[in-house]
Order: C-alpha cells, then structure tokens, then sequence
C-alpha cells in the first residue's frame, strides 16, 4: 500500500504541478478556466471560486485544465466572455500559457533539489587512488594506491571530478602532479596515455588516462541556504544534459529502443525507491519531473512542444497554420506518441523475461 500510494502521489503529483503552471500564466493574463481538476474521470467533489471549478476525480493520476475557448469555434460556458477565450488571445500569450506546464516541472525539480542540498549536504568522492592498473601511465611515474592527488600543475584538486577534468582536457603533455603518501608531499612527473572508454551511453571514445581508480572514499559537506539553491539550479543543469543527450543517442540508434521504458518501469523505480527512504523518493521524483518538463517540449504536436511550434509559426507568418495543417499533424503527433507508448510499455514488459 505505501509502495501504491507513493507511485500514485508521485506521478499525479507530477502531473498536476505542471497543470497548475498552465493555470498560473492562463489567470495571470486573465484568461477564462472552467475546470482546474486533479485526476480525471468522474467528478468526486469539489468548489467553485469564481467562475472556475476546482474538483476532484476518481481516477488520480494526473490533472487537467480546461481552458475557456480553446479553438475559435469553441462554445463558451456560461458566464464567460469572448475577451477570456484563449484562441483571441495574441500568440505569445498562448505560447507563454502552454509553456509554463514544463517551466513548473522545472521549478519544482529545483525546489527539490534545493532542500535535498540544504538539508543533507553534498557528497563529494575524493581524489584518493583505490585501484592502479598495471603497465599503466600512474603505475609507471610511481602512483600508488591510497595516493591522495592534490594538485595538478599547480592547480588544487579538491575532489575527484575536479581530477577527471584535468586529465581529460590534457592534449598527451607531462602532468606535474603532487600526491599526498601518509604525512609527506610527493612530485610526480605522470604522462597520460590516449586509451579507449565507454562513456554513459555506451560509446567508445580516445581520451587521456591516467590507469587510476577512486577508492570511493566520500566527504560530506554541508551548504547555506544560497550555496544550496545554486547547487540545485547546478544539478538540474547537469541532469537535463544528460537526458538531452539520452534523446539524441536514441534517435541515432546509440542507445537502443529496448532501453527505452514507460509508465511500468518508472512505477518500479518508485516502488524501489519508496522502500529506501523519503530522500531517495524525492530525488527520483525530480529526475522524473526534469523527464516529463523535457519531453514536453519536444516540437512533436499533442504536446506542449507542438503547440508552442504552431504559435511560433504564426508569429512569424502572422496567420495560424491552416486548420486542416494543424489536424493533420495533431494525427500524427498522438499515432507517434501511441507508437512510443506501446513500445515502452512492450520493452518493460520483456524486460521482466530477460
């Protein structure tokens, strides 16, 4: 039941805060809202405020907003006026309605990782060698294991990535590198050689190395509430890269299509998670949002993407597309979006027979 609950908390969640950055903008700039509802299905209980129903309904995964006058020839509910009915609206308004869905999953990815890094600190693996491989460029300058790296040409080494950093960018030039042996400073003289490595997504790519491993010693350290707010801008950063990247390496066939999962395997993943803890569930539920922020913005129509293409169209045009355009990509947007569906929920369901 925890498990259940916290799969239903996470993803309706999730999809309610982005409606919510709909809504937001749409009254913001006086735009009518009929419904604001959290969950879909059959309508539960719920108030009215104004001219808006804030309701709940049976099926809870998700949300809506329904928007007074979504396309020019849409009847308006009564009490509503032409002037709130968001297809007069010029389009920069609309665009800025349909993206603040993504833009809130966002922020709320952000606010998350703010407390996470205000709460429980960073972790950071320290340069400190654990394994050296043999005939190895750091074998052979005399780098041993239990060497803590602390310079490299005259520039501190704080942590291991700061180290990683500096010897990928070399160009196959000699390192002064000093190391840290018990209470004694040492000068090493060490060449990196160009080596094959398989990166995140499984390429090989040339780089220098050293031959080093960390020994997987961390240190902890705590941060101010700034210091906390710039780590988590810095974290969503690194992790939409990532995920960009994931996008492009699936579609040049990189990563393959079975990889690729869907609502189940992101079910499991919180169920995983929910077992080990309120902080691990929180972290997830951010990768999950910056996940759900960037793939609506993919320009495929049915999306948030798609529209914000057409409204960027007819700015530069100074028409909108023609109706029976704007229909025909709407098919095959949502036949693509299907195709995706199925395809993931296929491969998570295969995934439990490998």
């Amino acid at each position: 039941m925890t498990s259940i609950l916290a799969v239903v908390l996470v993803l309706g969640g999730l999809i309610f805060f982005h409606e919510l950055g709909h809504f937001t903008v749409a009254r913001s700039l006086k735009m009518g809202v009929s419904v604001f509802s959290l969950g879909f299905g059959t309508r539960l209980f719920g108030i009215t405020r104004g001219k808006t129903d804030y309701r709940v309904c049976a099926f809870p995964l998700g949300g809506y907003v329904q928007l007074v006058g979504e396309t020019p020839d849409a009847e308006l509910p009564e009490g509503f006026i032409a002037e709130e009915s968001f297809s007069r609206r010029p389009p920069w308004q609309r665009m800025l309605v349909v993206l603040a869905g993504p833009v809130f999953n966002f922020i709320l990815a952000w606010f998350i990782f703010w407390g996470l890094a205000y709460s429980q600190g960073v972790q950071e693996m320290l340069p400190v060698i654990g394994q050296v491989t043999n005939s190895s460029a750091a074998e052979e300058a005399g780098i041993i294991p239990g060497d803590r790296i602390v310079e490299i040409d005259g520039q501190s080494i704080e942590i291991w990535d700061d180290l990683v950093r500096r010897i990928e960018s070399n160009q196959g030039s000699p390192m002064k590198v000093t190391v840290a042996r018990g209470r004694e400073l040492i000068p090493i003289e060490v060449t990196p050689r160009l080596q094959e490595k398989r990166n995140l997504f499984g390429e090989v790519k040339v780089v220098p190395m050293f031959g080093i491993a960390p020994s997987g010693e961390f240190s902890s350290r705590d941060l101010g509430l700034l210091e906390a707010a710039v780590q988590g801008g810095r974290q969503i950063w690194e992790v939409s890269g990532l995920m960009i990247t994931g996008i492009v390496k699936l579609v040049e066939r990189v990563i393959p299509w079975t990889d690729m999962g869907g609502v189940i395997l992101i079910s499991e993943m919180i169920h995983r998670e929910a077992q080990n803890g309120l902080v691990n569930l929180l972290a997830l539920t951010a990768l999950i949002s910056i996940n759900l922020g960037i793939l609506n913005l993919l320009p495929i129509p049915v999306l948030d993407g798609g529209h914000i293409l057409f409204f960027f169209l007819e700015t530069i045009t100074g028409r909108p597309l023609h109706p029976k355009v704007q229909q025909a990509a709407l098919k095959i947007g949502m036949m693509l979006l299907l195709m995706l569906m199925i395809v993931a929920t296929f491969n998570d369901i295969l995934r439990h027979f490998r």
